[in-house]
């Protein structure tokens, strides 16, 4: 299991496959595992390189609480240590956070941003619904931490389609989720809720696309519209019938957007 000793705690990393690299920064419920079903498709023509932030996965919690830009750090040296120039780098909801600040302060080592699901902004609203996941995680209770944030990631249709596969879902939480893991989400949402960049985000000038979902509950499309708006140039795509996990509602809308993207970031196209 490849890990590297970054600013005294060991980050842990994936790579498949070969070319242009692709980074995926995962949502904050998130680990290097969630991608398992995408990785031969990412891999097929780049170099995919997957990686948990500390408290995520297999890397190592903190004691204490950090902020988003201690992820931005780690990550910049990640690559220095892994001899990286630049990335296709692909932010996720709470990785996309990262992903937004890496690029304001790094964006010389990007090919191209994507950030899918994701916010320049933790409103009120958003951080509500963190405060209330909080709280369900201090209990400790795999049941009712489930039933406090997955509501949010799914949306209506596909929760009620796949209520067996959510059930099972549910008990598995109670088996794998200790309390180190709550104790690491809990600082995670901590670290994003002084999140307010939109205002920064017109300095970002790398090839940027966006990808919201139409039922998206937890960064509905007018956060992906903003940031569209701000940042020169950029695309946005909504995808249909989809709430916030759209990678898994819509495995293959979503992995056509980023690697459709991939291939034609640098490309001009001359209709009129």
């Amino acid at each position: 299991m490849p890990k590297l000793l970054i600013k005294g705690k060991n980050m842990f990393y994936e790579i498949h496959g070969e070319g242009e690299p692709i980074v995926i920064l995962n949502g904050i419920m998130m680990s290097t595992a969630s991608w398992m079903p995408f990785i031969d498709a990412f891999s097929k023509n780049n170099k995919l390189i997957l990686i948990d932030f500390v408290d995520q996965g297999k890397s190592d919690k903190m004691e204490v609480q950090y902020t988003q830009d201690f992820h931005v750090e780690m990550l910049n040296e990640l690559f220095d240590r892994l001899n990286i120039e630049k990335v296709h780098l692909v932010g996720i909801s709470y990785g996309g956070e990262v992903a937004q600040r890496f690029a304001l302060k790094y964006e010389h080592r990007l090919l191209s941003l994507i950030l899918s699901n994701t916010t320049s902004y933790t409103n009120r609203m958003l951080k509500d619904i963190g405060e209330g996941w909080i709280k369900a995680a201090e209990t400790y209770d795999g049941s009712t931490f489930f039933k406090a944030t997955m509501p949010y990631i799914y949306s209506r249709k596909f929760y009620e389609d796949n209520i067996h596969w959510l059930t099972e879902r549910e008990k598995s939480f109670g088996v794998s989720l200790k309390q180190e893991w709550y104790d690491g989400f809990v600082r995670l949402v901590r670290s994003a809720e002084d999140l307010n960049i939109t205002d920064e985000l017109s300095k970002i000038k790398v090839p940027t696309f966006i990808i919201g979902a139409e039922y998206d509950a937890t960064t509905p499309v007018k956060n992906q519209e903003k940031i569209q708006k701000r940042i020169e140039n950029s695309k946005l795509i909504m995808i249909k019938d989809s709430g916030h996990a759209a990678m898994y509602e819509k495995p293959y809308e979503f992995a056509a957007a980023v690697l459709g993207f991939t291939r034609i970031y640098d490309k001009k196209f001359k209709i009129l």
